[in-house]
């Protein structure tokens, strides 16, 4: 059988490289590792970790098609994150200008959460540990 060690990084294809830098880094503030332009490409490449763990690659392109997200479409469904406390971090993100839904209580787990979009609509969510 495959032996598979962790989820070692998840690409985002963003369309407006700057704005989806100054979400994932100020707002959600994830650490720049290694920031990169290629030239053949027209294209950035952001590496980004988490508490010090490499996590995802935020990517630009000229052009990129939209991705549909609602009805909710075959693939990705959306990226989520543990965190310590719930309400601090949705009173956080809106006083930051972000809109997000109200908590909820996942019916299996009995824990909290809640979903925001990044600048593409990507869907986040927050899940209290």
């Amino acid at each position: 059988m495959l032996k598979l060690n962790k989820v070692h990084h998840i690409a985002i294809i963003c369309s407006d490289y700057e704005k989806s830098k100054r979400f994932y880094t100020r707002i959600l503030g994830l650490e720049i590792v290694r920031e990169v332009f290629r030239t053949e490409r027209q294209s950035y490449k952001l590496d980004l970790a988490i508490n010090g763990n490499y996590a995802i690659e935020l990517f630009s392109f000229p052009h990129p098609p939209e991705r549909v997200s609602r009805p909710e479409a075959a693939g990705l469904r959306h990226l989520a994150f543990e965190v310590d406390n719930i309400e601090e971090t949705r009173n956080y993100l809106l006083s930051q200008n972000i809109e997000s839904e109200t908590i909820r209580i996942d019916e299996y787990t009995k824990k909290e959460f809640f979903f925001i979009a990044d600048p593409d609509n990507l869907p986040i969510e927050f899940y209290q540990k």
